[in-house]
């Protein structure tokens, strides 16, 4: 964090919020994921606010302004929550979250500067080559590159990250999340990719079986990879989801449960190891480590039982390895 920002640094709702006679430096996003193509983005941000002596700032928008325009937004790679703690973490002494509706999409790029700056100090704008803003997108780095010198604000670029050949985006993640490229998504994250849910009540099924699970419910649409049988850490609880008061691993099972029903709905359930304790409520953060095998129906509850068991102790196996080994192969005796 900057010298400058230290008595800056917090969450303000709405860029009309922002303190007067701030001096800052802006940077403009959804920021969904918080890849290591925004990390690039927020280093830039960070870089120049150090440099022009001002506060680094972040603007995100709720809701995803797809939902707005398009009346659909993607399913999220993060949750909001995890989202405002990494854009601290990552380099943002002020982070607003903007409210995002059709009133304040149809303004100018201008009108947007403007009012930005009204009563405070923009001294820098941070921007992608793929960045754009304002009514049609109209607020292009070229643009701004004109708007910046007219209204006398520095332009940083950030240029595109680029790993496989490819620029690293929230729709490259998302595609390789839901084929199975747990792996890959983990290189362009810079981390193993994580969902959050509430706890809610199910059918105790896994209970009975001698697995009591965890049951997640979304409050928003999330990006999920195939169905079946993970190695899980688990975490709740604490300030934000990057520090939290408790941590456990387990082994989680997504997918519609074939055995039992046909066309049931697609649960994530999640057992955690040595532990029986009530969890209703609480929202439960499901890094995924590994995929162990894919979805199956069995003939009878005592074979699902006892995959069930072998699914476990393969788990705690993967759980076990030092960190970077957990692909390494995991084999257990064939009974």
């Amino acid at each position: 964090m900057s010298a400058v920002a230290e008595t800056a640094t917090g969450r303000v709702t709405g860029i009309d919020d922002l303190p007067g006679d701030l001096r800052f430096v802006a940077t403009l996003g959804v920021f969904d994921g918080l890849h290591r193509g925004h990390a690039a983005i927020l280093r830039t941000l960070s870089a120049t606010a150090q440099r022009l002596r001002a506060v680094a700032t972040v603007i995100t928008f709720e809701p995803h302004p797809e939902a707005v325009l398009r009346g659909v937004s993607p399913p999220l790679l993060c949750d909001p929550a995890e989202r405002l703690a990494r854009l601290g973490d990552m380099g943002g002494d002020l982070v607003v979250v903007q409210r995002f509706d059709r009133e304040f999409a149809a303004q100018s790029a201008e009108t947007f500067i403007d009012r930005l700056a009204r009563g405070r100090e923009l001294a820098g704008l941070v921007m992608s080559p793929e960045s754009a803003f304002g009514r049609d997108r109209e607020g292009t780095l070229e643009r701004i590159r004109t708007l910046s010198m007219e209204r006398g604000f520095a332009l940083a670029e950030s240029p595109s990250l680029e790993l496989g050949g490819e620029r690293v985006s929230s729709t490259r993640i998302r595609q390789l999340i839901e084929a199975g490229r747990l792996s890959d998504a983990t290189t362009l994250f810079g981390r193993r990719y994580a969902v959050i849910g509430e706890v809610v009540p199910g059918d105790r099924r896994g209970r009975e079986m001698g697995y009591p699970t965890a049951n997640l419910s979304f409050a928003e649409p999330v990006v999920l990879p195939p169905n079946g049988i993970y190695a899980t850490r688990v975490s709740w609880g604490g300030e934000d989801p990057l520090h939290p008061a408790r941590t456990a691993d387990g082994v989680a099972s997504l997918g519609v449960r074939p055995t039992f029903a046909n066309d049931g709905p697609r649960l994530l359930e999640v057992h955690l190891f040595d532990f029986d304790e009530d969890l209703y409520g609480q929202r439960l953060r499901v890094e995924f480590v590994r995929r162990q095998r894919g979805e199956r129906k069995f003939a009878s509850v005592p074979a699902l039982v006892h995959q069930m068991d072998r699914d476990a102790t393969r788990a705690q196996a993967i759980l076990a390895l030092p960190v970077g080994r957990s692909t390494e192969p995991v084999r257990l005796p064939a009974n």
